[in-house]
């Protein structure tokens, strides 16, 4: 645990002031800065828009997310792909085989 126990789990104040003025039924996005702060039960049901450095993503909790914080699910870096010459030829041949596979299926049967 990186939080003394004595302390308990943070959460930041002003998520909890903005869950209390809306109802989880609703499908309000909460927007935050604090990714830091741990997701908590009376968090499940809603949807928080945290901040990865450069946009808001949506993140609606689910119970299975409690104990974890926000950031965990807004991720900060954006996987773009592997390069490399056989990387390539992959990708050329999961374009080619779609497209071949695709008039055999339209044809009609006799």
């Amino acid at each position: 645990m990186s939080r003394s126990s004595k302390k308990g789990p943070f959460v930041d104040p002003n998520i909890l002031a903005k869950i209390s003025k809306v109802k989880p039924s609703e499908n309000t996005v909460i927007k935050t800065w604090a990714r830091s702060s741990e997701i908590s039960p009376e968090m499940v049901g809603y949807i928080f828009a945290v901040h990865n450095g450069k946009d808001f993503i949506n993140v609606r909790v689910s119970e299975e997310m409690v104990g974890h914080r926000l950031g965990e699910f807004s991720p900060t870096r954006k996987f773009v792909r592997h390069g490399g010459k056989m990387q390539k030829e992959l990708e050329q041949k999961a374009v080619a085989t779609p497209k071949a596979a695709a008039p055999a299926a339209g044809a009609p049967k006799k």
